[in-house]
């Protein structure tokens, strides 16, 4: 028997495992959109010697959520990796994000290290972080921004096809 073939209640498994709760409750939640959203492929190039605390911008894409109930947006980027000569040096990569009046943007999630790539070699670079504890229900850019850390670069790395996506949707309300 599965949770909905009761006809009165069932289990919410993701808030409260031992509450029952109607079904009626949760009604409400079809009616609310799922948002899928892409950003445009582009390409960056970390030039030699770049030094400590300078940022590219890799990706963004701007997403309007105030047609959702406590919306949870999952974001995914995705990249090629190119270097032809050897590249020594490491990048922090993370998304922020941009809402309404905001004047200062604020990190998402953790940031990943991207470290030394070989000559002559490609790879891809990849990760998903979700914002669902987000206040703002309105339209937000994320930005995903890579920053030089430590010391000054060495060799060119040639980040293409950077695509920001997201999913969004209306969250639990826990």
């Amino acid at each position: 028997m599965n949770s909905w073939s009761r006809k009165d209640y069932y289990y919410d498994d993701d808030c409260e495992p031992c509450k029952k709760r109607r079904k009626d409750d949760y009604d409400d939640h079809k009616n609310y959109p799922t948002i899928i959203k892409c950003g445009c492929p582009s390409s960056t190039t970390v030039p030699v010697a770049t030094t400590a605390g300078t940022t590219f911008t890799l990706a963004s894409l701007s997403l309007d959520t105030s047609k959702l109930k406590n919306p949870c947006i999952k974001l995914e980027f995705a990249s090629n990796l190119v270097v032809d000569v050897a590249f020594v040096g490491t990048l922090s990569i993370q998304v922020f994000k941009l809402c309404g009046n905001q004047t200062t943007p604020i990190p998402v999630g953790p940031s990943w290290a991207l470290g030394s790539l070989a000559a002559l070699s490609s790879t891809t670079f990849s990760f998903f972080v979700c914002d669902c504890d987000s206040c703002f229900k309105d339209c937000c850019t994320y930005t995903v921004v890579a920053t030089v850390v430590g010391v000054a670069t060495v060799g060119t790395l040639n980040i293409n096809n950077a695509t920001l996506g997201a999913i969004a949707t209306s969250g639990s309300g826990c």
